[in-house]
Protein backbone atom coordinates (compact mmCIF):
# COMPACT_ATOMS: atom_id res chain seq x y z
CA UNK A 1 0.00 0.00 0.00
CA UNK A 2 1.23 3.21 -1.29
CA UNK A 3 1.79 5.77 1.37
CA UNK A 4 2.71 6.60 5.16
CA UNK A 5 1.16 4.76 8.27
CA UNK A 6 1.40 3.56 11.63
CA UNK A 7 1.39 -0.35 12.32
CA UNK A 8 1.16 -2.27 15.16
CA UNK A 9 4.82 -2.44 15.93
CA UNK A 10 6.42 -0.04 13.67
CA UNK A 11 6.08 2.54 10.96
CA UNK A 12 5.61 1.37 7.14
CA UNK A 13 6.17 3.51 3.87
CA UNK A 14 4.87 2.10 1.05
CA UNK A 15 4.25 -1.08 2.42
CA UNK A 16 7.76 -1.75 3.87
CA UNK A 17 8.77 -1.40 7.64
CA UNK A 18 11.05 1.32 8.45
CA UNK A 19 12.53 3.20 11.27
CA UNK A 20 12.81 7.07 11.57
CA UNK A 21 16.26 8.35 12.14
CA UNK A 22 14.84 11.74 12.73
CA UNK A 23 16.98 14.73 13.79
CA UNK A 24 15.52 18.67 15.06
CA UNK A 25 15.91 21.56 12.54
CA UNK A 26 14.07 24.42 13.05
CA UNK A 27 13.80 26.38 10.26
CA UNK A 28 13.45 29.79 12.12
CA UNK A 29 16.75 29.17 14.11
CA UNK A 30 19.15 29.00 10.41
CA UNK A 31 19.81 31.56 8.53
CA UNK A 32 17.32 30.47 4.94
CA UNK A 33 20.38 30.28 2.32
CA UNK A 34 21.87 28.16 5.22
CA UNK A 35 19.09 25.34 5.12
CA UNK A 36 20.18 23.21 2.25
CA UNK A 37 23.77 22.78 4.08
CA UNK A 38 22.27 21.89 7.28
CA UNK A 39 19.92 19.23 5.83
CA UNK A 40 23.21 17.54 4.23
CA UNK A 41 24.41 17.82 7.31
CA UNK A 42 21.61 15.68 8.67
CA UNK A 43 21.90 13.63 5.83
CA UNK A 44 25.40 12.76 6.06
CA UNK A 45 24.84 11.71 10.20
CA UNK A 46 22.49 9.15 8.76
CA UNK A 47 19.19 10.87 9.07
CA UNK A 48 16.55 10.01 6.94
CA UNK A 49 13.82 12.51 8.80
CA UNK A 50 14.10 16.22 10.10
CA UNK A 51 11.94 17.85 12.38
CA UNK A 52 10.67 21.01 13.36
CA UNK A 53 8.36 23.47 15.09
CA UNK A 54 6.40 26.04 14.06
CA UNK A 55 6.22 29.38 15.97
CA UNK A 56 2.98 31.11 16.28
CA UNK A 57 4.43 34.55 17.82
CA UNK A 58 7.15 34.94 14.82
CA UNK A 59 4.28 34.16 12.22
CA UNK A 60 1.52 36.32 13.63
CA UNK A 61 3.39 39.97 15.90
CA UNK A 62 -0.42 41.18 15.77
CA UNK A 63 -4.10 39.30 15.93
CA UNK A 64 -4.33 38.68 11.93
CA UNK A 65 -0.76 40.30 10.63
CA UNK A 66 0.48 37.11 9.27
CA UNK A 67 4.17 37.51 8.63
CA UNK A 68 5.88 35.31 6.03
CA UNK A 69 3.83 32.03 7.04
CA UNK A 70 5.03 30.56 3.55
CA UNK A 71 8.78 30.13 5.39
CA UNK A 72 7.61 26.98 6.74
CA UNK A 73 6.59 25.46 2.80
CA UNK A 74 9.66 26.58 1.60
CA UNK A 75 11.29 24.66 3.83
CA UNK A 76 9.27 21.50 3.29
CA UNK A 77 10.58 22.15 0.20
CA UNK A 78 14.09 21.88 0.72
CA UNK A 79 13.71 18.74 3.20
CA UNK A 80 12.39 16.83 0.00
CA UNK A 81 14.81 18.35 -1.88
CA UNK A 82 17.28 16.96 0.88
CA UNK A 83 15.89 13.16 -0.04
CA UNK A 84 14.27 13.73 3.89
CA UNK A 85 10.98 12.85 5.45
CA UNK A 86 9.30 15.42 7.61
CA UNK A 87 7.65 16.00 11.26
CA UNK A 88 6.02 18.90 11.96
CA UNK A 89 4.96 20.13 15.45
CA UNK A 90 2.80 23.01 14.60
CA UNK A 91 1.55 23.64 18.37
CA UNK A 92 -0.07 26.12 19.14
CA UNK A 93 2.58 25.84 22.43
CA UNK A 94 5.95 24.69 21.16
CA UNK A 95 8.16 25.46 24.41
CA UNK A 96 11.41 25.50 22.17
CA UNK A 97 13.38 27.56 24.37
CA UNK A 98 11.27 30.06 22.52
CA UNK A 99 9.51 33.26 23.82
CA UNK A 100 6.57 32.30 25.64
CA UNK A 101 6.72 29.21 24.01
CA UNK A 102 5.80 29.90 20.91
CA UNK A 103 2.30 31.65 21.93
CA UNK A 104 1.60 35.20 20.95
CA UNK A 105 1.87 37.61 23.82
CA UNK A 106 -1.57 39.63 22.40
CA UNK A 107 -3.17 36.09 23.35
CA UNK A 108 -1.61 35.15 26.85
CA UNK A 109 -2.02 38.48 28.18
CA UNK A 110 -5.44 38.50 28.11
CA UNK A 111 -6.29 35.09 28.47
CA UNK A 112 -4.11 33.92 31.76
CA UNK A 113 -4.35 30.41 32.54
CA UNK A 114 -7.26 29.65 30.12
CA UNK A 115 -4.62 29.59 27.30
CA UNK A 116 -3.75 25.57 26.43
CA UNK A 117 -7.45 24.93 27.46
CA UNK A 118 -11.27 24.22 26.10
CA UNK A 119 -11.71 28.10 26.51
CA UNK A 120 -13.80 29.00 24.04
CA UNK A 121 -11.54 32.34 23.05
CA UNK A 122 -8.41 30.56 23.15
CA UNK A 123 -9.72 27.33 20.92
CA UNK A 124 -11.26 29.88 18.26
CA UNK A 125 -7.77 31.83 18.29
CA UNK A 126 -5.71 28.54 17.92
CA UNK A 127 -8.64 27.28 14.84
CA UNK A 128 -7.57 30.83 13.20
CA UNK A 129 -4.26 29.98 12.94
CA UNK A 130 -4.52 26.83 11.92
CA UNK A 131 -6.90 27.57 8.79
CA UNK A 132 -3.74 29.77 8.00
CA UNK A 133 -1.15 27.83 8.60
CA UNK A 134 -1.67 24.00 7.43
CA UNK A 135 -2.02 24.45 4.56
CA UNK A 136 1.67 24.85 4.00
CA UNK A 137 1.81 21.18 5.46
CA UNK A 138 -1.22 19.95 4.05
CA UNK A 139 0.15 20.15 0.13
CA UNK A 140 3.31 18.63 1.08
CA UNK A 141 2.21 15.54 2.49
CA UNK A 142 3.77 12.50 1.85
CA UNK A 143 0.76 10.68 0.18
CA UNK A 144 0.70 14.51 -2.04
CA UNK A 145 4.47 13.97 -2.99
CA UNK A 146 5.88 15.71 -0.69
CA UNK A 147 8.32 14.52 2.76
CA UNK A 148 5.53 15.30 5.73
CA UNK A 149 4.93 12.08 7.55
CA UNK A 150 3.69 13.13 10.73
CA UNK A 151 2.37 16.06 12.85
CA UNK A 152 1.86 16.55 16.24
CA UNK A 153 -0.49 17.58 18.11
CA UNK A 154 0.20 19.98 21.05
CA UNK A 155 3.70 19.46 22.60
CA UNK A 156 4.61 17.66 25.84
CA UNK A 157 1.00 18.73 27.10
CA UNK A 158 1.14 16.39 29.93
CA UNK A 159 3.71 18.33 31.69
CA UNK A 160 1.28 21.57 31.82
CA UNK A 161 -2.42 20.23 31.72
CA UNK A 162 -4.88 17.12 31.23
CA UNK A 163 -7.89 18.58 29.53
CA UNK A 164 -8.40 16.11 26.94
CA UNK A 165 -11.31 18.17 25.47
CA UNK A 166 -8.63 20.56 24.27
CA UNK A 167 -6.64 17.95 22.92
CA UNK A 168 -9.70 16.10 21.11
CA UNK A 169 -10.37 19.16 19.57
CA UNK A 170 -6.71 20.32 18.22
CA UNK A 171 -6.49 16.58 16.43
CA UNK A 172 -10.15 16.59 14.89
CA UNK A 173 -9.21 19.81 13.60
CA UNK A 174 -5.86 19.04 11.79
CA UNK A 175 -8.09 16.03 10.32
CA UNK A 176 -10.57 19.00 9.57
CA UNK A 177 -8.14 21.17 7.83
CA UNK A 178 -6.89 17.73 5.73
CA UNK A 179 -3.84 16.45 7.56
CA UNK A 180 -4.30 12.60 6.63
CA UNK A 181 -0.12 12.72 7.77
CA UNK A 182 0.41 10.11 11.14
CA UNK A 183 -0.93 11.94 13.88
CA UNK A 184 0.99 11.70 17.43
CA UNK A 185 1.79 13.06 20.95
CA UNK A 186 5.09 13.46 23.00
CA UNK A 187 5.40 13.90 26.22
CA UNK A 188 7.96 12.78 28.85
CA UNK A 189 7.99 8.77 30.19
CA UNK A 190 5.99 8.95 33.41
CA UNK A 191 2.31 8.39 34.07
CA UNK A 192 0.90 11.47 35.14
CA UNK A 193 2.65 12.93 31.85
CA UNK A 194 1.39 10.88 29.13
CA UNK A 195 -2.18 10.09 31.19
CA UNK A 196 -2.20 14.00 30.88
CA UNK A 197 -1.03 14.61 27.49
CA UNK A 198 -1.92 11.05 25.73
CA UNK A 199 -4.98 11.61 22.83
CA UNK A 200 -6.86 8.35 22.20
CA UNK A 201 -6.65 6.67 18.43
CA UNK A 202 -3.21 8.41 18.53
CA UNK A 203 0.51 7.35 18.17
CA UNK A 204 1.72 8.44 21.78
CA UNK A 205 5.45 9.21 21.89
CA UNK A 206 8.24 9.09 24.73
CA UNK A 207 10.86 12.04 25.28
CA UNK A 208 14.00 11.65 27.17
CA UNK A 209 18.14 12.19 27.49
CA UNK A 210 19.14 8.64 28.77
CA UNK A 211 17.33 5.08 30.49
CA UNK A 212 15.56 4.39 26.97
CA UNK A 213 14.97 0.64 28.20
CA UNK A 214 12.85 2.16 31.24
CA UNK A 215 11.42 4.71 29.33
CA UNK A 216 10.01 2.68 26.57
CA UNK A 217 8.67 -0.02 29.70
CA UNK A 218 6.74 2.89 30.83
CA UNK A 219 5.40 3.96 27.57
CA UNK A 220 4.23 0.25 26.53
CA UNK A 221 2.24 0.53 29.49
CA UNK A 222 0.15 2.85 28.70
CA UNK A 223 0.51 2.00 24.64
CA UNK A 224 0.64 -1.78 24.81
CA UNK A 225 0.83 -1.30 20.57
CA UNK A 226 2.62 1.17 18.42
CA UNK A 227 6.07 1.46 17.15
CA UNK A 228 8.08 2.64 19.56
CA UNK A 229 9.60 6.14 19.47
CA UNK A 230 11.94 8.63 21.63
CA UNK A 231 10.60 11.63 20.16
CA UNK A 232 13.10 14.22 21.87
CA UNK A 233 16.65 12.00 22.49
CA UNK A 234 18.29 15.29 24.43
CA UNK A 235 21.69 14.66 23.00
CA UNK A 236 22.88 18.39 24.54
CA UNK A 237 20.86 21.11 26.78
CA UNK A 238 20.60 24.55 26.25
CA UNK A 239 22.26 27.48 28.60
CA UNK A 240 20.92 30.06 30.51
CA UNK A 241 22.69 33.83 31.05
CA UNK A 242 24.95 33.99 34.27
CA UNK A 243 24.72 30.06 34.30
CA UNK A 244 27.62 27.64 33.30
CA UNK A 245 28.01 26.38 29.85
CA UNK A 246 26.26 23.05 29.74
CA UNK A 247 27.85 20.01 28.06
CA UNK A 248 27.25 16.29 27.29
CA UNK A 249 29.83 14.05 26.44
CA UNK A 250 29.82 12.28 22.80
CA UNK A 251 30.38 8.86 24.01
CA UNK A 252 28.00 9.08 27.07
CA UNK A 253 25.53 9.87 24.18
CA UNK A 254 26.20 7.74 21.55
CA UNK A 255 25.63 4.89 24.16
CA UNK A 256 22.31 6.50 25.14
CA UNK A 257 21.68 6.56 21.55
CA UNK A 258 22.42 3.04 20.69
CA UNK A 259 20.29 1.83 23.81
CA UNK A 260 16.92 3.39 21.74
CA UNK A 261 18.21 1.49 18.61
CA UNK A 262 18.66 -1.92 20.03
CA UNK A 263 14.62 -1.25 21.67
CA UNK A 264 14.21 -1.60 18.11
CA UNK A 265 12.86 2.10 18.45
CA UNK A 266 12.85 5.25 16.42
CA UNK A 267 14.51 8.50 17.44
CA UNK A 268 14.50 12.06 17.02
CA UNK A 269 17.55 14.08 17.97
CA UNK A 270 17.16 17.22 19.84
CA UNK A 271 18.84 18.89 19.26
CA UNK A 272 20.76 18.03 15.66
CA UNK A 273 21.39 21.49 15.00
CA UNK A 274 20.29 23.64 17.18
CA UNK A 275 21.06 27.45 15.00
CA UNK A 276 20.40 30.72 17.16
CA UNK A 277 17.21 32.07 18.62
CA UNK A 278 18.06 35.79 15.82
CA UNK A 279 15.90 38.71 16.93
CA UNK A 280 15.83 38.36 20.87
CA UNK A 281 13.50 35.72 20.60
CA UNK A 282 14.71 33.29 23.28
CA UNK A 283 12.99 32.43 26.16
CA UNK A 284 13.24 31.74 30.08
CA UNK A 285 12.58 29.08 32.63
CA UNK A 286 11.65 29.00 35.81
CA UNK A 287 14.22 27.07 38.60
CA UNK A 288 13.00 24.78 41.10
CA UNK A 289 11.24 21.14 40.70
CA UNK A 290 8.11 23.03 40.07
CA UNK A 291 9.17 25.62 37.79
CA UNK A 292 8.15 28.28 39.83
CA UNK A 293 11.05 29.54 40.89
CA UNK A 294 13.61 32.64 40.18
CA UNK A 295 13.79 33.30 36.54
CA UNK A 296 16.42 31.71 34.09
CA UNK A 297 16.87 33.24 30.90
CA UNK A 298 17.79 31.17 27.63
CA UNK A 299 21.38 32.87 25.65
CA UNK A 300 20.60 33.35 22.10
CA UNK A 301 22.99 30.62 21.35
CA UNK A 302 20.44 27.53 20.66
CA UNK A 303 23.77 25.73 19.96
CA UNK A 304 22.48 22.86 22.20
CA UNK A 305 25.85 21.19 22.44
CA UNK A 306 24.42 19.46 19.37
CA UNK A 307 26.40 16.99 16.83
CA UNK A 308 26.40 19.71 14.07
CA UNK A 309 27.56 23.28 15.96
CA UNK A 310 26.11 26.48 15.39
CA UNK A 311 28.16 27.12 12.65
CA UNK A 312 26.79 23.95 11.09
CA UNK A 313 30.15 22.02 11.91
CA UNK A 314 30.19 18.40 12.97
CA UNK A 315 31.24 17.83 16.42
CA UNK A 316 32.74 15.12 18.00
CA UNK A 317 29.28 13.90 18.84
CA UNK A 318 28.55 14.07 14.57
CA UNK A 319 30.99 11.40 14.37
CA UNK A 320 29.65 9.28 16.98
CA UNK A 321 26.68 9.31 16.01
CA UNK A 322 27.31 8.90 12.14
CA UNK A 323 28.82 5.70 13.88
CA UNK A 324 25.72 4.41 15.51
CA UNK A 325 23.88 5.18 12.23
CA UNK A 326 25.78 3.87 10.00
CA UNK A 327 25.09 0.13 11.85
CA UNK A 328 21.32 0.97 11.12
CA UNK A 329 22.02 2.42 7.35
CA UNK A 330 20.73 0.23 4.06
CA UNK A 331 23.98 1.04 2.43
CA UNK A 332 27.13 3.86 2.74
CA UNK A 333 25.70 7.00 4.09
CA UNK A 334 26.25 10.24 2.11
CA UNK A 335 29.88 12.01 1.89
CA UNK A 336 29.40 15.24 4.77
CA UNK A 337 29.47 18.44 2.78
CA UNK A 338 31.90 21.34 2.89
CA UNK A 339 31.81 23.65 5.62
CA UNK A 340 30.63 27.47 4.57
CA UNK A 341 33.71 29.78 4.17
CA UNK A 342 34.31 31.66 7.10
CA UNK A 343 35.15 35.21 6.79
CA UNK A 344 38.61 36.15 6.17
CA UNK A 345 40.27 37.56 8.21
CA UNK A 346 39.34 39.92 11.64
CA UNK A 347 37.46 42.98 11.27
CA UNK A 348 37.05 45.84 13.47
CA UNK A 349 33.71 48.41 13.33
CA UNK A 350 33.78 51.80 15.08
CA UNK A 351 30.99 53.06 16.22
CA UNK A 352 30.82 56.69 15.73
CA UNK A 353 27.06 57.96 15.82
CA UNK A 354 25.37 57.54 18.78
CA UNK A 355 21.68 58.18 19.85
CA UNK A 356 20.23 58.41 23.57
CA UNK A 357 17.94 55.99 24.90
CA UNK A 358 15.37 58.86 25.12
CA UNK A 359 15.61 59.73 21.25
CA UNK A 360 15.67 55.97 20.33
CA UNK A 361 12.26 55.68 21.91
CA UNK A 362 11.42 59.22 20.15
CA UNK A 363 11.98 58.04 16.62
CA UNK A 364 10.81 55.19 16.54
CA UNK A 365 8.82 54.10 19.73
CA UNK A 366 4.46 54.49 20.35
CA UNK A 367 3.09 57.57 21.74
CA UNK A 368 3.48 57.90 25.36
CA UNK A 369 0.28 57.56 27.55
CA UNK A 370 -0.82 58.11 31.09
CA UNK A 371 -2.39 55.28 33.27
CA UNK A 372 -3.30 55.04 37.20
CA UNK A 373 -1.01 52.06 37.18
CA UNK A 374 1.53 50.46 35.00
CA UNK A 375 0.52 48.92 32.12
CA UNK A 376 2.21 45.13 31.01
CA UNK A 377 4.11 44.72 28.14
CA UNK A 378 0.97 42.75 27.15
CA UNK A 379 -0.88 45.64 27.37
CA UNK A 380 1.09 47.96 25.88
CA UNK A 381 1.28 45.08 23.07
CA UNK A 382 5.46 44.62 23.35
CA UNK A 383 6.57 40.92 22.90
CA UNK A 384 10.04 41.86 22.52
CA UNK A 385 11.56 45.21 23.42
CA UNK A 386 11.91 48.00 26.13
CA UNK A 387 8.94 49.73 28.19
CA UNK A 388 10.20 53.62 29.92
CA UNK A 389 8.10 54.00 32.87
CA UNK A 390 7.62 57.66 34.40
CA UNK A 391 6.07 58.08 37.73
CA UNK A 392 6.33 61.10 40.10
CA UNK A 393 7.28 61.30 43.93
CA UNK A 394 5.01 63.80 45.39
CA UNK A 395 7.15 66.29 48.09
CA UNK A 396 8.20 67.54 50.14
CA UNK A 397 8.29 64.28 51.78
CA UNK A 398 11.36 62.54 53.68
CA UNK A 399 13.38 59.29 51.70
CA UNK A 400 11.61 56.18 51.43
CA UNK A 401 12.70 53.03 49.77
CA UNK A 402 11.14 52.49 46.14
CA UNK A 403 10.10 49.50 44.86
CA UNK A 404 8.62 48.22 41.47
CA UNK A 405 6.67 45.54 43.16
CA UNK A 406 6.01 42.43 40.63
CA UNK A 407 9.32 43.52 37.92
CA UNK A 408 9.52 41.13 35.12
CA UNK A 409 12.64 41.04 34.11
CA UNK A 410 15.22 44.04 34.76
CA UNK A 411 14.78 47.80 35.17
CA UNK A 412 17.59 50.79 35.31
CA UNK A 413 16.40 53.44 37.33
CA UNK A 414 16.87 57.18 37.11
CA UNK A 415 16.22 59.62 39.55
CA UNK A 416 15.96 63.33 38.56
CA UNK A 417 17.53 62.29 35.38
CA UNK A 418 20.29 60.56 37.15
CA UNK A 419 21.02 56.86 37.24
CA UNK A 420 20.34 55.59 40.66
CA UNK A 421 20.61 51.78 40.22
CA UNK A 422 19.31 48.55 38.59
CA UNK A 423 16.05 46.67 39.58
CA UNK A 424 15.63 42.94 39.21
CA UNK A 425 12.64 40.29 39.99
CA UNK A 426 14.75 39.86 42.65
CA UNK A 427 15.95 42.60 44.14
CA UNK A 428 13.12 45.05 43.32
CA UNK A 429 13.70 47.91 45.85
CA UNK A 430 16.32 50.64 44.96
CA UNK A 431 19.81 50.73 47.24
CA UNK A 432 19.34 54.33 48.00
CA UNK A 433 15.81 55.88 49.05
CA UNK A 434 14.25 58.28 47.46
CA UNK A 435 13.25 61.58 48.71
CA UNK A 436 9.99 63.79 47.26
CA UNK A 437 9.35 65.46 44.79
CA UNK A 438 11.58 63.62 42.18
CA UNK A 439 11.04 62.50 38.86
CA UNK A 440 11.45 58.24 38.44
CA UNK A 441 12.14 56.26 35.00
CA UNK A 442 12.06 52.93 34.75
CA UNK A 443 13.41 51.56 31.69
CA UNK A 444 12.39 47.64 32.30
CA UNK A 445 13.58 45.06 29.15
CA UNK A 446 11.73 41.77 29.23
CA UNK A 447 14.72 38.91 29.20
CA UNK A 448 12.19 36.40 27.59
CA UNK A 449 8.91 34.89 28.17
CA UNK A 450 8.40 31.24 30.39
CA UNK A 451 8.86 28.92 27.56
CA UNK A 452 7.87 25.75 30.18
CA UNK A 453 5.39 25.19 33.10
CA UNK A 454 2.65 26.47 35.20
CA UNK A 455 3.90 30.23 34.68
CA UNK A 456 4.28 29.80 30.96
CA UNK A 457 2.72 33.38 29.60
CA UNK A 458 3.08 35.21 32.41
CA UNK A 459 3.23 39.39 31.98
CA UNK A 460 6.31 41.49 31.67
CA UNK A 461 6.86 44.80 33.05
CA UNK A 462 5.64 46.24 36.04
CA UNK A 463 3.20 44.06 37.02
CA UNK A 464 2.20 44.78 40.67
CA UNK A 465 3.04 48.55 40.92
CA UNK A 466 5.47 51.48 41.69
CA UNK A 467 5.58 51.82 45.59
CA UNK A 468 7.29 54.74 47.96
CA UNK A 469 7.52 53.06 51.19
CA UNK A 470 4.13 51.15 51.65
CA UNK A 471 2.32 53.88 49.02
CA UNK A 472 1.53 53.31 45.52
CA UNK A 473 2.16 56.04 42.92
CA UNK A 474 -0.27 56.39 40.35
CA UNK A 475 -0.50 58.37 37.12
CA UNK A 476 2.47 56.17 35.72
CA UNK A 477 3.90 57.42 32.50
CA UNK A 478 4.72 54.64 30.29
CA UNK A 479 5.68 54.20 26.58
CA UNK A 480 6.74 51.19 24.63
CA UNK A 481 9.87 50.50 22.00
CA UNK A 482 9.54 46.94 20.14
CA UNK A 483 12.29 45.36 18.71
CA UNK A 484 10.73 44.95 15.37
CA UNK A 485 10.96 48.83 15.02
CA UNK A 486 14.16 48.51 13.91
CA UNK A 487 13.29 46.41 11.26
CA UNK A 488 12.88 49.84 9.34
CA UNK A 489 16.30 50.61 8.48
CA UNK A 490 15.35 53.83 7.15
CA UNK A 491 14.22 55.44 10.07
CA UNK A 492 17.31 53.45 12.34
CA UNK A 493 19.09 55.33 10.08
CA UNK A 494 17.03 58.94 10.57
CA UNK A 495 18.15 58.77 13.94
CA UNK A 496 19.69 62.14 14.73
CA UNK A 497 23.17 61.57 16.13
CA UNK A 498 24.56 63.30 19.19
CA UNK A 499 28.19 64.19 20.60
CA UNK A 500 28.97 62.37 23.55
CA UNK A 501 27.50 58.87 24.62
CA UNK A 502 30.46 57.81 26.00
CA UNK A 503 29.43 54.73 28.36
CA UNK A 504 25.81 55.61 28.58
CA UNK A 505 22.62 53.52 27.66
CA UNK A 506 21.66 54.01 23.78
CA UNK A 507 22.13 53.11 19.77
CA UNK A 508 25.61 52.92 18.36
CA UNK A 509 26.27 52.79 15.03
CA UNK A 510 29.07 52.68 13.05
CA UNK A 511 30.39 51.22 9.77
CA UNK A 512 33.22 48.15 8.06
CA UNK A 513 34.31 46.79 5.60
CA UNK A 514 34.49 42.83 3.77
CA UNK A 515 36.67 41.54 2.03
CA UNK A 516 35.78 37.52 1.90
CA UNK A 517 32.35 37.07 3.87
CA UNK A 518 31.48 34.08 5.68
CA UNK A 519 30.63 33.10 8.98
CA UNK A 520 32.13 35.05 11.97
CA UNK A 521 31.47 35.98 15.44
CA UNK A 522 30.82 39.09 17.01
CA UNK A 523 32.37 40.43 20.22
CA UNK A 524 31.41 43.11 22.27
CA UNK A 525 34.43 43.19 24.93
CA UNK A 526 33.16 45.70 27.95
CA UNK A 527 29.85 46.41 27.13
CA UNK A 528 26.69 45.38 29.13
CA UNK A 529 23.49 44.17 27.50
CA UNK A 530 21.47 44.91 24.51
CA UNK A 531 20.78 43.90 21.05
CA UNK A 532 22.76 43.68 18.00
CA UNK A 533 21.96 44.21 14.23
CA UNK A 534 24.29 43.50 11.29
CA UNK A 535 22.69 45.35 7.91
CA UNK A 536 19.28 45.17 9.30
CA UNK A 537 19.56 41.75 10.54
CA UNK A 538 18.66 40.90 14.10
CA UNK A 539 21.39 38.42 15.68
CA UNK A 540 20.01 39.06 19.25
CA UNK A 541 20.86 39.52 22.39
CA UNK A 542 24.47 39.94 24.81
CA UNK A 543 25.06 40.03 28.14
CA UNK A 544 28.36 40.49 29.98
CA UNK A 545 27.06 38.05 32.89
CA UNK A 546 28.21 34.81 30.17
CA UNK A 547 28.16 32.19 29.37
CA UNK A 548 27.44 33.44 26.03
CA UNK A 549 30.58 35.95 24.72
CA UNK A 550 29.96 36.01 20.91
CA UNK A 551 27.31 36.17 18.62
CA UNK A 552 26.85 34.24 15.34
CA UNK A 553 26.97 35.92 12.16
CA UNK A 554 25.66 34.03 9.27
CA UNK A 555 27.99 34.55 6.66
CA UNK A 556 24.69 35.41 4.01
CA UNK A 557 24.34 38.35 6.18
CA UNK A 558 27.56 39.34 5.87
CA UNK A 559 28.51 41.63 1.99
CA UNK A 560 31.35 42.00 0.01
CA UNK A 561 32.29 46.01 0.89
CA UNK A 562 30.59 48.18 3.07
CA UNK A 563 28.23 46.81 5.83
CA UNK A 564 26.33 48.65 8.40
CA UNK A 565 26.29 47.71 12.68
CA UNK A 566 24.08 48.69 14.92
CA UNK A 567 23.88 48.20 18.44
CA UNK A 568 21.55 48.98 21.32
CA UNK A 569 22.68 49.22 24.64
CA UNK A 570 20.46 49.24 27.59
CA UNK A 571 23.12 49.17 30.55
CA UNK A 572 26.51 50.78 30.37
CA UNK A 573 28.14 50.64 26.91
CA UNK A 574 32.32 49.88 26.53
CA UNK A 575 34.43 51.37 23.94
CA UNK A 576 32.78 52.29 20.96
CA UNK A 577 33.89 49.21 18.80
CA UNK A 578 32.82 46.03 17.96
CA UNK A 579 35.13 43.19 16.60
CA UNK A 580 34.34 39.81 13.88
CA UNK A 581 36.32 37.49 13.71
Amino acid sequence: MAGFRVGEDDFEVDGRPVRLLSGALHYFRVHEEQWGHRLAMLRAMGLNSVETYVPWNLHEPRPGELRDVGALGRFLDAVREAGLWAIVRPGPYICAEWENGGLPHWLTGPLGSRVRTRDGEFLAAVDRWFAALLPQVVERQYDRGGPVIMVQVENEYGSYGSDQVYLAHLADGLRGLGVTAALFTSDGPDDHMLTGGSVPGVLATANFGSNARKGFETLRQHRPKGPLMCMEFWCGWFDHWGADHVVRGAEEAAAALREILECGASVNLYMAHGGTSFGGWAGANRAGQLHEGRLQPDVTSYDYDAPVDEHGRPTEKFWRFREVFAEYADGPLPDVPEQPAALAGAVTAELTSYVPLDAVLDGLGAAEGEYAVPPTFEELDVDRGLVRYGVDVPGPRRAYPLRAAGLRDRAVVYVDGVRAGVLTEDEPVLAEPVAGPARVELWVESLGRVNYGPRTGESKGVTGGVLHERQYLHGVRARALRLDAFDDADAVRGLAPVDGGAGAAGLYRGAFEVSGAGDAELELPGWTRGFVWVNGFNLGRYWSVGPQHSLYVPGPVLREGRNEVWVLETEAAGEPRVTLS
